[in-house]
C-alpha cells in the first residue's frame, strides 16, 4: 500500500513538472509570431495498428487520443484555428464495415467533445464540420449539427473538422453557388428593364455583361472553409508530402511539414519544430500574404 502511494505521489510530481516545463517552453516560443491557423492531415492510423499488431480500428482510437493531445497543445500555445482532415469523400470507397466503424467512432467522440470535461468547455471551442454533410448518414449528420449549434456562441478557439471533404468537391460547390447567385442577380435587373420597355438588344446585353462577371471574391465566399483564414502551417504525419485533395485552394503559400511519425505518434516535439520553422520563415510568408491581399 505504501509503495502504491509513493508511486502515485511520484507520478503526480512528474506530471506537474512536465506541465510546468511545457508552459515555460510555450512562453518562450510565444515571444515570436504564433501561427493563427494550423491544419493537420492525420495520416498513419492503420499503419500504426499494423506496426504494433493491434486489432483493426485500434489505430483510429489511438489517433483520437493523439488529436485531443495535439489540440490542447495548439490552443495552449495560442493558435486560434485548428483544421483536421478527418474523413475524405474518397474514404466512402473503403469496405462498408470500415466506413461504419469510422462513423460509429465519430458519433462516440462527438459526445465526448460536448462532455463537461471535454475540449469544448476547457478551451471555449467552436466546432465546424466542413464538407459535403449531405453525404453523411442521418444519425451522424444530426450529431454534427447538434455540436455546431451547441458551440456557435464560443469565441476563444475554433476546431474545423473536414468530413466528408475533398478540395475538388469544395471548389465545385463554390463555383456552382457563385454561378447560381450571379444568375439570380442578373435576372432581377434585366427583367425590370424589359418590363420598363428597354430595347431588346444593346441595352440589355450591356447590362448582362456588366453583371455576369464572377470574381475571385465571389468564389471564395462560397468555400466551405470560408469561415476561417487560410492555414499558416500544414502538418502531415507519416512522412508523406502529398496533399491528398486537402485544402488545395487555401494552401498556396502555406509551408508543409511532414514528420516521419505516424499520426498516433505525433507529439509536442513535432508541433514545436513546425512552429519554430514557421517563425524562421515568417518575414517571407508574411510578405507573400500581404501581396495576395493587395491583389
Amino acid at each position: 500500500m505504501l509503495t502504491e502511494k509513493t508511486g502515485g505521489i511520484k507520478s503526480l510530481l512528474f506530471g506537474g513538472l512536465v506541465t510546468f516545463l511545457r508552459i515555460c517552453l510555450f512562453k518562450v516560443i510565444a515571444t515570436g509570431p504564433i501561427p493563427e491557423h494550423i491544419a493537420f492531415i492525420m495520416d498513419g492510423n492503420r499503419r500504426y495498428a499494423k506496426k504494433h499488431n493491434f486489432a483493426e480500428g485500434s489505430g483510429h482510437k489511438a489517433g483520437y487520443s493523439s488529436l485531443v493531445s495535439m489540440l490542447g497543445h495548439c490552443y495552449e500555445l495560442g493558435v486560434k484555428y485548428v483544421t483536421v482532415y478527418a474523413f475524405s469523400i474518397d474514404n466512402f470507397k473503403r469496405r462498408p464495415d470500415i466506413v461504419k466503424f469510422l462513423m460509429d467512432l465519430m458519433l462516440e467522440k462527438i459526445e465526448l467533445l460536448l462532455g463537461e470535461e471535454g475540449l469544448v468547455n476547457q478551451y471555449g471551442l467552436r466546432i465546424y464540420f466542413i464538407g459535403n454533410l449531405k453525404l453523411l448518414s442521418e444519425p451522424v449528420r444530426a450529431a454534427v449539427e447538434k455540436v455546431m449549434k451547441a458551440t456557435e456562441n464560443n469565441k476563444r478557439a475554433v476546431l474545423l473538422v473536414c468530413m466528408p471533404y475533398t478540395s475538388t468537391d469544395e471548389i465545385v460547390h463554390a463555383v456552382k453557388q457563385s454561378c447560381e447567385n450571379k444568375r439570380r442577380e442578373i435576372q432581377t435587373p434585366v427583367a425590370t428593364k424589359l418590363a420598363n420597355g428597354a430595347s431588346e438588344g444593346v441595352e440589355v446585353m450591356m447590362e448582362l455583361r456588366k453583371l455576369a462577371n464572377i470574381n475571385l471574391v465571389d468564389v471564395e465566399k462560397h468555400m466551405y472553409m470560408g469561415v476561417a483564414p487560410d492555414p499558416d502551417i500544414l502538418i502531415r504525419s507519416s512522412g508523406e508530402t502529398r496533399l491528398s485533395n486537402f485544402l488545395l485552394w487555401q494552401t498556396a503559400n502555406c509551408p508543409l511539414y511532414s514528420p516521419a511519425a505516424l499520426w498516433p505518434e505525433l507529439d509536442i516535439r513535432h508541433l514545436v519544430w513546425a512552429v519554430l520553422n514557421f517563425q524562421r520563415s515568417y518575414p517571407y510568408l508574411e510578405k507573400k500574404k500581404q501581396k495576395k491581399i493587395s491583389e
